[in-house]
This record gives C-alpha cells, structure tokens and sequence, in this order.
C-alpha cells in the first residue's frame, strides 16, 4: 500500500501528505508455532527405587563431563554434517549451560567455543585466509549467540544512531550502479517532457558511464555515501567495550590460533580474518537488515522502503571492503575514487580489532580456576527434555571412538555405567496404559489375580466399548496431539491378548529390578497411582494453558480484523484518488462518459508511445488502429486492436500497473504479446487525455 500511494504523489497527484501515515499492511510471519514436544509423564529417571536413581546419577556424571570437559562436545560437533550439528548446538549445547545464565556457565561455554574453533583450526584450516572461504559451524555458532542471544543490545547500542540517521533522511538517495542511474535518469526526463528519449533503453555500464548526466550524478551518490559512512565507521570504532566480552575472547582466539599456526603470515593478513569475524559476520546482517535484528524500533507492520535498503546495502558494501582492506577494480571499477577513503579506513579498523582482541583471560573475567569446581557447593542444574537426552546418549554411543580416542578416557566408563538407551521408560509407559485399561474393565483383589484371571464376556464386551471410545476421541485430536503410535496400538488389541502383553512386558522389567513379582509388581501399582493422583494438576495446568491460547487467539483475531478494515480503507482511499484524477469530462454537472481515444499505430509511432509491432513493417502501421477506451472502475483501461477495421484483440491496461512498472524501472512493456509501448510516454499519455493536471 505504500508503494502504490506514493506512486500517486509522484505522478504528482495531491495527496496531502499521505506517504508519511501510511503503514505497509502485508503480513509478515515472523515466528511459526513449535513442534508440541512429547511430555515423560511417567518421570522415570525421578522415581524413588534405587535403579532409576542410579540411572538418573550416571546421567548426572555424564552431562557433567560434557560440560566440564568441552574437548568431547569440541568433537562430536566435526563428527557430523554442519545441517545436523547446527540443529544439535542449539537444541543441546545452549541448553546445556543454560545459556551462560551464570559466570559459571558463561565461564564453561566459552571454554567450549574455544576447544571447538582450536580443534577447527586445527584439522580443517590449511591457510590463513579458509575460514573466509568456509562456514565453519563454531563460526557461526558464536555469532549466532552473542548477536541474538547476548548481544542484541549491543547490537542496538553500535549501529542504532547511523541506521536511524539514514531511515530519517527522506532525501538521501544513494545509487552506485551506473545502469540503475541511467536508467532512473532516461524515467526522469521522459516523464517530465513527454517525449520519448533519443537515447537506447539498454545499455552496459561503461555506456552509461560515458553519460556525463550519469558521471554528475554517481559522483553526487559517491560523496554521499562516504559522509554517511564515516558515521558508521566512527559509530563501530568508538564502541569496543559495547561489544560483548565472549564475542571479543573469540576473536582473540581465532587471532592467536592463526598466529600460532601460520607464524609466516602477515599480522594484516590475520587482522582481515578477524575483521571478517568482527565486522563481516557478526555486524555486516544487522547493517544490511536493521529491523531483522532489532536495530531500530518500527511500527507493526511497517518495513523498510527499497530507497532505504539499497542505501543500506551501499554502506555495508563499503564497510565490508574496508574491513578486508579490498579496492573496488573491475566490474566495480567506476567506484575506484573510494579507495582512497578505504586506505585510510582499513587502518581505523585494525585498531579496533587490536582493541577488541585486548581482553583478559575468562579465568580473571569471571574469577574462575581449575579448582573452582571442586570447592563450588551448590550442585550445578541443567533442564534438558527427555528427547535431548536420549539424542545426545545416542550421538555419544555412536561416536564415542572418535571423540575419545583413548582407552582409558571416563567417558567410555560412564557410557557402560548407562548401559542401552532409555527406551524402558517408554515401556514402562506403555504397560502402565495397558493396565490401566485392564483395570477398568476387570476388577480383582491384586494386580496377578486380574492377570491370570479369565476375562467374562460382559468384561470383554465393557473393555471394547472402551476402546470404542477412545478410538472416536482419538479420531478427533489433531494429528500432532495424537498420542505414540505403539500407544495407539496396543489400545486396540483384545483383552486377553492385552494382558498377555502385559504380563511379558512385567517379566522383562523384572529381570531388569524394576518391579517385583513377591510383592505383586506394587511399584508398577505404586507409580500408577500417583500418576492419577498427579492427573489433575495436569488438567488445572493444561486449563490455565487453553485459557491462555484462547485469549490470544481472541486478541489475533481482533488484529486481524484491524488489519482487514486498514486494506479496505487504503484501497477505498487509493479508488477515491483515482476517481479523482478523472479528467473533467463533467460538464454543467451533467455526468459524460469519458471519451475513448482512437489513435493510428503510426501516429502513436509519431509520438514515441509505440515501438514496434512484431512482425509488421512500419508501412502497414497506418492500418492498425489502437482505440483506449475508459472502464467504469477508474483507472483501468481496455485496448482495442484494429487491422484494416477488423476487431483484432483485446487488452485490459491498469493505471497503477503502468505506474509500479515506472517504479520498477521498467522502460518497454508489451501489450497483445506484440507490440511494443514506451511506459514512460503512456503514462504522460493518459495523465494528459483522462486525468487532471
């Protein structure tokens, strides 16, 4: 909606002051709905029996090493594809020091950001310039945390002054590319004279280049782009301490590795590589895309104009190729007179660097040692889901060579001490839902007597209206709430053959200690029963859980009616505008069809309007007539063809497409798949004849 309204102001219609209120109305999703995690309601690494708790223990031994010991975690993330070990870091490795909520965990972290870009210079990097070339995925793991997680405030604190300078600057207009400006150029003088320019539509840069209009006005854009610049410049080199202190111990490290693995290359050559961390990487997104990253506050719905993303996108240009300390020559020879200023910025850069690298040790930053674990009292706490757990367990087991090479290494005896997979408590989940239906339909005095006891027909037939049930609420539930298949399966077996199931799902968990046929299985009773005691506070939260959805689908959909009522107010207001621009064909008050207008291909060939006409000379041009004829809806037009007074075709012509293609640049466009039509000299054409001055 913007772009069309301002396309009505700058075909100088009067529009009082309407792009500044304007808001965009397109929807923008910017957060998509979860995946609904599978909940462990039977808490099986909690529950009080001594096996479980030695299962729970080992696990604690196990995540401890991994976050005390980051060399293993350093590993595992090269034993896999960058797509899979992207998913994993932050599904895991972020949940597991909680995000560095605390100078302990923030202490561990980086001790694992460290080990992983060590061992990635280490066994990947050959020369100094490979991580410019990779994406080495410790890379992008800590740009990824310090600039959203960490660091969006600083973020916000460096560049928000410049970027809002040039979001107010309604008059900057940077443009560097010489076709863009001679195109721009050709748009102008066609729509201001009327006439079709003498000058081709197509042209290559070093043509427009030999323009001296287009030389003027890229020198103009030039100078502008360096004022602004500076501003960034200055912004960034004067905000080191703004930066947040693991992304700056991070570039030390890559410094220093670098340093101790080339010590030939050139203290410049490395200084590049950490610019391109610093700037490249970590502040070049949010200079291109500020309202991505939180840089400057926009109203809802509102997004950057084209104007100001290329002016962005020129400043970022120019940032880039100072921090790499990289001329613009060849295809981007034309902007040569900038690499003077690129010289001199280079320079400014590499003190920033040489500051930001200046940092202490985390040791001293958080007053961390080696003993520090030994002497801490509080037992350290991580939250991790049950699907986490396993996944990581599982990626150890499978990988467990590789990330410790070493016979003796701890971890492979913390990996014996947990045995296989965790994939009981899922039996024991099953079991305790088989039972459950058991129960319900057969009573007994203990859970044996209910087992080996034959059901009756009415306790067959009272189970199987049970399952009945259940299977039509299940029919109901949306696919992604839809309980574990294996669940959903054994819910359909008959009874007797449920119960045979149970009995040998008991005898497994016997044989692993789990429940004890001497006292009747009562653990597997015990823990039944407190999972319906538990129910209903399941149900009290999963209420106040729906009742916090339901408001919030209220309060989108009162947004969505807002925003529908907003798109039938713009397009009412921008019909009006076109109602209005109607010539006053009115005459007395006595309301007159507007006239169509009939021209010869060969008088609109005269006026530059028309081109060509694929396949006919231009002798038979007096023979093909063009009649324009005015819709009812203003604004909208239908073309007729005609050749030696035979109907030809037909074409439907919209005002505001004609207008957004000027916008676009577009010069020619095609009517009838044929012929040909300077847009420009159209426009001027149906302004002059239908629409007011």
């Amino acid at each position: 909606m913007d772009i069309k309204i301002g396309l009505l102001v700058k075909n100088r219609i009067t529009l009082q002051e309407v792009v500044c209120h304007c808001k965009k109305l397109t929807k923008k999703n910017k957060e998509q709905l979860s995946e609904m995690m599978s909940i462990d309601k039977q808490k099986g690494l909690k529950s009080l029996s001594k096996e479980k708790r030695q299962k729970l223990e080992a696990y604690q031994h196990l995540f401890y090493l991994l976050q005390t010991q980051p060399v293993y975690l350093a590993r595992l993330i090269f034993q896999m594809p960058q797509n899979k070990s992207t998913k994993f870091m932050e599904s895991v490795i972020f949940t597991l020091y909680n995000y560095a909520s605390t100078p302990r965990e923030a202490f561990l972290l980086l001790q694992l950001f460290k080990a992983a870009l060590q061992e990635e210079i280490s066994s990947k990097v050959d020369h100094v310039h490979d991580i410019l070339l990779g994406n080495a995925t410790v890379i992008r793991m800590v740009v990824s945390f310090y600039r959203n997680a960490r660091g969006q405030n600083a973020l916000r604190h460096i560049l928000g002054g410049p970027v809002q300078q040039v979001l107010q600057d309604k008059t900057l207009s940077i443009r560097t590319n010489p076709v863009d400006i001679y195109k721009a150029w050709i748009n102008q003088t066609e729509s201001q004279s009327g006439q079709k320019s003498k000058l081709p539509y197509e042209v290559s840069p070093e043509q427009a280049l030999s323009y001296p209009e287009v030389q003027r006005r890229l020198d103009i854009s030039i100078r502008n782009l360096l004022v602004v610049t500076d501003k960034f410049v200055s912004a960034i080199t004067s905000s080191v301490d703004k930066i947040p202190y693991g992304m700056r111990y991070m570039a030390k490290i890559l410094r220093t590795s670098l340093a101790e693995k080339f010590p030939k290359a050139s203290a410049e050559d490395i200084d590049k590589v950490v610019g391109n961390l610093l700037y490249y990487r970590y502040m070049n997104p949010a200079v291109v895309a500020p309202d991505g990253f939180d840089i400057v506050e926009l109203s809802a719905g509102v997004t950057l104009h084209p104007e100001q993303r290329r002016s962005l996108g020129s400043i970022a240009k120019v940032l880039q190729h100072a921090a790499a300390h990289k001329p613009f020559d060849g295809d981007n020879a034309h902007l040569c007179g900038v690499n003077q200023y690129l010289e001199e910025t280079h320079h400014r850069f590499r003190r920033f660097i040489s500051a930001a690298c200046s940092v202490p040790e985390p040791e001293e930053r958080f007053n961390m040692d080696e003993y520090s674990e030994m002497v801490a009292v509080a037992k350290p706490v991580i939250y991790i889901t049950v699907g986490e757990l396993i996944n990581t367990h599982k990626l150890l087991l499978e990988h467990q060579d590789s990330i410790a090479p070493q016979h003796g290494d701890p971890l492979h005896d913390l990996l014996e001490d947990l045995e296989e997979l965790p994939t009981l408590q899922f039996l024991v989940g099953g079991t305790k839902q088989m039972l459950v239906d058991v129960i319900q339909s057969q009573p007994g005095d203990s859970l044996p007597e209910i087992l080996w006891t034959r059901a009756s027909e009415c306790e067959e037939a009272s189970h199987a209206h049970l399952m009945h049930r259940r299977a039509l609420r299940d029919a109901q539930t949306p696919a992604k709430l839809q309980r574990n298949r294996s669940l959903a399966a054994n819910s359909q077996l008959p009874m007797e053959e449920k119960k045979r199931k149970i009995i040998r799902n008991l005898r497994r968990l016997e044989s692993l200690g789990l429940v004890d046929s001497a006292h009747q299985y009562q653990e597997l009773i015990n823990e039944l029963a407190k999972d319906i005691w538990n129910q209903r506070r399941y149900r009290q939260h999963r209420k106040g859980e729906l009742l916090k959805l339901r408001q919030t689908l209220h309060g989108l959909n009162a947004k969505t009616l807002f925003y529908e009522e907003q798109i039938d107010y713009y397009n009412q207001y921008i019909k009006t505008c076109l109602d209005n621009l109607a010539a006053s064909t009115k005459v007395s008050g006595k309301n007159k069809k507007l006239q169509s207008l009939h021209y010869t291909a060969a008088r609109l060939f005269e006026k530059g309007v028309l081109l060509e006409i694929e396949d006919l000379p231009h002798s038979q041009f007096r023979n093909v007539i063009f009649d324009i004829i005015p819709c009812e809806e203003s604004g909208r037009f239908q073309v007729k063809a005609k050749f030696m007074g035979i109907d030809m075709e037909r074409f439907q012509l919209h005002y505001q497409n004609l207008l957004q293609l000027q916008y676009e640049g577009v010069a020619v466009m095609k009517m009838f798949d044929k012929a040909k039509v300077n847009v420009n000299l159209l426009i001027f054409l149906l302004n002059k004849k239908f629409f007011k001055k």
